[in-house]
Parts: C-alpha cells; sequence; structure tokens
C-alpha cells in the first residue's frame, strides 16, 4: 500500500479540543471485522463485549510535563523546550523553538533554578541539552513544565490537563504523549472488568512525538519510525501466553500497546518478557501474532497509527467506519470518541 491510500479529510470543527466530561462517557463505535457492521454505544459499555478470562492490555506509560518555557542567555529571546527523552543523567535530547535562533554553545534558562547548554544537534532537527540544577529534575519539570498537547489542539494546556492527558493506571514517567485509547478508563470501570474475570495485564512503552509525525514518503517501506523504549515484565508475558493457549481475547488498549505486543513476540508466536527499543512500523499487510482485538481512537490521516488500525482491520473497512464517524458527527484524535475493533 501508499501513503496515497491513507487520506481522507477530516473537517476541523471535529477534533477535539478538550475531554469528554466524563472518561467513560465517550462514544464507542464497536467494528466487527467478520460481519462488516457496526455497533453505537458508549464507552463504558465496552465492558459487555469483555469475557471472563479474556486480557485487557493496558500502557502504564505516564505523560510527564515536558514543555518548558525559557529564554536565550544574553539575548533574553523567549524559547520554547520541549523535553523528548533522557539520553543519561542531565543529558536529553530535546526540540527547541523557534529552532532557527537556538544554535550549539547557546544557554537557555529556565526559570531561577534550571538552565541547559545546547552541545549538539541531531538528525531529525531537535538538539542535545545538558542540564544545569541542584535539586531533582523531575521534580522542578513537574513544577514549571506544561502538560505535552499535541499540535493539534489549538489552545494552551490548562490545569485540568495534567489529570485528563493521563491514563488513571499511568504509572511509569516517560512519555511525551499519551495512550489515548486508554483515557477513556475510570477506576470505576476498570473494576467492573476485574470482577467481570477478565485479566487487566501492565505493560509500558514510552510515547514519543512520533505518535504525531505523519508519514511523507508515498513508498511505506521507506518510512523510519522513531524508536520508544518498552517493558514487558514476565507475569504479563505468562498471563498473557495463557490466555492464548485458552482461545481467550487478547485486548490491547490502543496501539502503543499493539507495537509492544508484536515487538516482543517468538518465533512460535507466544508473547515474551522483554524490554528495550522498538522502531516497528506496522502496516497493510500484516499478520497479527498476539493482538486480537483493538481499543484506540480516531487517528491522523496519513499517520502511522491509522496505518496499524488498518492493519488490524480491512482498510476498506476502517475508512468506511471513518466516513460514518465524520457523518455522525464522532469527536476525533486525542481528546475523541473510541473505536473498538472486534
Amino acid at each position: 500500500m501508499k501513503l496515497s491510500d491513507f487520506k481522507y479529510n477530516l473537517p476541523e470543527k471535529m477534533i477535539a479540543q478538550y475531554p469528554s466530561e466524563k472518561r467513560d462517557e465517550s462514544r464507542l463505535m464497536v467494528v466487527k471485522r467478520n460481519e462488516d457492521a457496526f455497533d453505537e454505544c458508549i464507552f463504558k459499555d465496552v465492558i459487555d463485549y469483555l469475557e471472563k478470562g479474556d486480557c485487557l492490555v493496558v500502557n502504564e506509560t505516564k505523560v510527564f510535563p515536558a514543555r518548558l518555557e525559557g529564554t536565550k542567555d544574553k539575548t533574553d529571546a523567549r524559547v520554547e523546550v520541549f523535553l523528548l527523552r533522557e539520553l543519561e543523567q542531565s543529558l536529553w535530547e530535546v526540540l527547541v523553538k523557534p529552532a532557527r535562533k537556538v544554535r550549539v554553545g547557546n544557554r537557555l534558562t529556565i526559570g531561577k533554578e534550571l538552565s541547559c547548554d545546547v552541545i549538539d544537534n541531531t538528525v531529525s532537527g531537535g538538539r542535545v541539552v545538558r542540564f544545569n540544577y541542584e535539586n531533582d529534575l523531575y521534580a522542578m519539570v513537574d513544577k514549571i513544565g506544561k502538560s505535552p498537547l499535541p499540535p493539534y489542539i489549538k489552545r494552551e494546556p490548562e490545569p485540568m490537563d495534567k489529570d485528563r492527558y493521563q491514563t488513571v493506571y499511568a504509572r511509569v514517567r516517560g512519555a511525551v504523549a499519551a495512550p489515548t485509547a486508554g483515557l477513556h478508563f475510570t477506576n470505576e470501570l476498570l473494576d467492573k472488568i476485574k470482577k467481570k474475570g477478565v485479566h487487566v495485564v501492565p505493560l509500558v512503552l514510552h510515547l514519543g512525538l512520533g505518535s504525531f509525525r505523519p508519514v511523507v514518503v508515498e513508498d511505506l517501506g521507506r518510512h523510519k519510525m522513531d524508536s520508544e523504549y518498552y517493558e514487558i515484565n514476565q507475569q504479563s508475558a505468562e498471563i498473557i501466553n495463557e490466555a492464548k493457549q485458552k482461545k481467550k481475547k487478547i485486548v490491547a488498549v490502543g496501539t502503543s500497546v499493539v507495537r509492544a505486543l508484536e515487538t516482543s513476540v517468538t518465533s512460535e508466536g507466544w508473547a515474551k518478557a522483554s524490554s528495550g527499543w522498538t522502531d516497528k512500523f506496522i502496516y497493510p499487510p500484516y499478520d497479527f501474532r498476539i493482538v486480537n482485538r483493538l481499543i484506540t481512537n480516531f487517528h491522523l490521516p496519513n499517520s502511522t497509527l491509522l496505518m496499524l488500525v488498518s492493519a488490524f482491520a480491512d482498510r476498506e473497512l476502517i475508512f468506511k467506519a471513518y466516513r460514518k464517524a465524520i457523518r455522525d458527527k464522532y469527536r476525533f484524535y486525542s481528546y475523541g470518541d473510541a473505536m473498538l475493533i472486534l
């Protein structure tokens, strides 16, 4: 397939700028692959599609407030420093804005207790900086940073975003983008799911800005994904494999879960406890080895997320679902409504 196969037009007014009033009361479109049909309900009804012994696999990554505002020494020009990932203690890969004004050798001052020196450029147009500080860097970032909302949310972050642009089960800090399919779950809904006998199984994949970066090459085989760190522990792998052996459903909450599991899969098709960096790019055609159900949001045109979803279900069926979603005024993207693919 080609890049042009994943274009569609979306009215800008359908891009959700705020989350739904209650997490689990967003709309849910259920896509039935075997029937070429759709159900429509609200998200909390997802429990009706889960059975005892199934696995609901969630991504426990935690978004940190990665947007920092500072000034450039000597000129006092305002700059934004967007933290991407820690390379080693005090050393970070970042994006800076405006990039043309920030060069190697510059010092950037961020608040009263924090500064960084620009020491290198990156291949993707970012910078490598070394932070200067006395106390705990993450504590300072938590205090002065802003939520890293996606670029299509055309407003400044608000206090509520620190909670709502985060899953209720977020535990392991490291993401600069939320695993948005998980934003619809509440603790109450998860408790009901567990009481039904469904295993809620954690893993971690720290999402980077590559989630929002569109593919720009027509030949999908030439696209290179950004590397993201993931971890799957032994207990999670064993629970998933036991359910798979018993022919139960493995339900991935989000494309990040799919990528982590499909990275870890053995040649025999089992989940393997593992950790490391993955740049796995899933697009049609693709043979999924572990996941057989997927909860996801509605994604950007030309995005790797849309391509993964189109590999999981037939592309024509997904685009039929998207046309229906546009016609029926579903809310799109990170703060938007959800889809369950059966």
